[in-house]
């Protein structure tokens, strides 16, 4: 998933920067297929969190880190639910249909209407810088527990790393 959210983000920014055209069609319709398809991996994450919880901080960290650890944490899966949400609501508004990678469409959750694309499509792209700095935040985190603490969290992290 998180793979997809590095892709999704900057494809949108691209598709927002560019004329009109087919392109730009294209771009937006895999923009909007990721997005959904983030939103699907998301709901098995969160079940999947539920039945696995985390485990206990390691006993080396600050209470401090750790609280900011998982307001990122949490801020990060409030944000992978709302943002494809805001997204389709922007494009049925907008008008738009949502189609999955060409192979079925979304159904249409409100009517086309231009006042609610404006607030849909401006709160997801505002929530997209704030998306785009968290994952930062957490890439830069997750890097320097790896690399600089070498405390072990990183590995908790990527199944398959040594310890």
């Amino acid at each position: 998933m998180a793979i997809l959210v590095i892709l999704v983000i900057p494809l949108g920014f691209a598709m927002m920067n560019m004329d009109s055209g087919p392109t730009q069609d294209r771009l937006f319709d895999l923009h909007r297929s990721i997005g959904f398809t983030i939103l699907c991996l998301a709901v098995i994450r969160v079940l999947v969190r539920i039945l696995n919880p985390p485990p206990a901080p390691p006993e080396s960290m600050p209470k401090a880190l750790w609280i900011v650890a998982n307001t990122v944490h949490y801020a990060l899966y409030v944000l992978i639910f709302v943002m494809p949400v805001l997204g389709w609501l922007a494009s049925n508004a907008f008008g738009s249909a949502v189609s999955i990678f060409g192979l079925f469409t979304l159904p249409n959750i409100v009517a086309k209407n231009d006042a609610l694309a404006d607030l849909f499509g401006n709160w997801h792209a505002r929530l997209g810088f704030v998306m785009t700095a968290l994952v930062i935040m957490h890439a830069g985190a997750g890097l320097w527990h790896g690399v600089i603490r070498r405390d072990g969290v990183l590995s908790r992290m990527w199944p398959g790393l040594s310890r």
